[in-house]
């Protein structure tokens, strides 16, 4: 999956016959359902969630089956029940499908925790599988025949529980408190990133990269949570539900020159495919990775700062050598650090009804930039920067090497500088893919010197 841009297979397409075929049977699910229809009018009322994001997977007979293979779905090879087989779509973001003769209708919900999930709505389900099973479900409700279930996976893409060993259990703890505790501030960045991959070899010595995978990004979000208040609210929200940050879209790393390498080999040793590639062109001054781990479905865009002359290199592979300006991605690490060692990601987008997602934020007092993308397919916008408190040796290492003025540095000061972000997002059509022309617009927009000459 090493590819540029140009590759076809990330030329992603509108799906919308399929997104049909998977919308009819959630639909006559719903209809059955009447609880599951309650909870899906208060994910949209109360969180601004679509349901149709937070399905795992749905059931289907044969007759349906071959339906849903005219429109692109293709048999998943994963570790089913006898007489199951899975369909999913490889060029898609859409649910799956578990197909049995003569099924009930059933449908799954995939949540962070199905333990939060239960204990929400207050059913006192029985959960299969302890924690530490890869996969853990939960019959939340049966109605008319028709089962609602949860699960929370871990790492995992198969529809089989499996009660882990207590070796297990203790190296998956052992592994998150790894993450955890992960120092990130040294003094020299590459001290930090040593340390990150000292510690990532000692996770993958506990369990494997699928997992790893899992229980970093858990920790990432917590990070980068706790340092912005948009995301805070909305995940105290989803929470009130039971679901936790399942509706997440893509992980945003923010990266120095100096050690885009270093996060790619970190990232590739954790799993994940290189999937597209961008660069925006000379006047942009930017260029971005799109990576994926298949198993756990995490989605990372790594942007860096680049200069003209690179626009027709694999950034991604090679180490890029200090340039002679800073760019909108290179300033912000300058004043924060890099997303993968002091500042944690630049925002967390996450898979929403847009317009009311917009409008509840703003009823919280929190305001969301204009959309960067809008498009019946594609919509996008960032809720309003958090503002963070600057390092004075930051801004005077930057200041010292020429990169900032003296009156910028004396803004950023007193002032701070944009740190991060929720992004409100909302797809149809099952586009898996971005927009590099919007991309470049929000990506100038959130410059923290052009952020300073609006507010001068």
């Amino acid at each position: 999956m090493n590819a540029s841009v140009s590759t076809p297979a990330f030329d992603w397409p509108l799906c919308h016959d399929a997104e049909r075929a998977i919308g009819t049977l959630i639909t006559a699910f719903l209809e059955k359902h009447p609880w599951a229809a309650g909870l899906a009018a208060r994910m949209r009322d109360e969180t601004c969630n679509d349901f149709f994001e937070w399905v795992d997977h749905v059931a289907a007979t044969p007759a349906q089956a071959e339906a849903l293979r005219a429109v692109g779905f293709v048999e998943e090879s994963v570790e089913v029940p006898a007489g199951t087989t899975v369909l999913w779509h490889p060029r898609a973001m859409l649910p799956r499908v578990v197909v049995r003769q003569g099924t009930a209708p059933e449908l799954a919900l995939r949540v962070e925790s199905v333990a939060d999930f239960i204990a929400a709505h207050d059913h006192g389900a029985v959960i299969e599988g302890a924690w530490g099973s890869r996969l853990r479900r939960a019959l939340v409700r049966e109605e008319n025949g028709a089962r609602l279930t949860a699960v929370e996976r871990l790492g995992h893409r198969g529809f089989v529980v499996r009660e882990p060993t207590a070796e297990f259990v203790r190296a998956a703890l052992h592994a998150r408190e790894l993450w955890r505790t992960r120092r990130r501030d040294f003094t020299d960045d590459a001290d930090g990133v040593k340390h990150a991959f000292e510690r990532l070899d000692a996770v993958l010595a506990l369990v494997n990269r699928d997992v790893a995978t899992e229980l970093f990004f858990a920790e990432e979000r917590v990070f980068w949570e706790a340092r912005n208040r948009a995301g805070q609210i909305q995940k105290r929200r989803q929470d009130r539900l039971g679901l936790g940050w399942g509706n997440h879209d893509h992980h945003t790393f923010r990266s120095s020159r100096e050690h885009f390498a270093d996060l790619m080999a970190f990232l590739a040793k954790l799993g994940f495919h290189k999937r597209e590639r961008y660069y925006a062109g000379a006047e942009a001054g930017w260029g971005a990775q799109i990576l994926e781990q298949p198993v756990a479905g995490i989605v990372v865009f790594a942007d860096v700062d680049l200069m003209p002359e690179e626009t027709q290199i694999d950034f991604s592979s090679q180490r890029l050598p200090a340039a002679p300006a800073l760019r909108t991605v290179g300033l912000w690490c300058g004043l924060h650090g890099d997303s993968f060692l002091q500042a944690g990601m630049h925002h967390l987008e996450a898979r929403f009804d847009f317009a009311r997602l917009r409008d509840q934020l703003a009823r919280e007092g929190v305001n969301t930039m204009r959309p960067f993308s809008d498009f019946e397919f594609l919509r996008q916008a960032f809720t309003e920067g958090e503002r963070w408190r600057v390092r004075p040796a930051r801004v005077q290492v930057l200041l010292g090497r020429g990169l900032i003025t003296a009156e910028q540095a004396e803004n950023f000061l007193r002032d701070g500088a944009i740190g991060s972000h929720l992004e409100n997002l909302q797809r149809k059509g099952g586009f898996k893919g971005f927009n590099q022309k919007s991309v470049s617009v929000i990506i100038a927009a959130t410059d923290p010197r052009n952020v300073q000459a609006r507010h001068a």
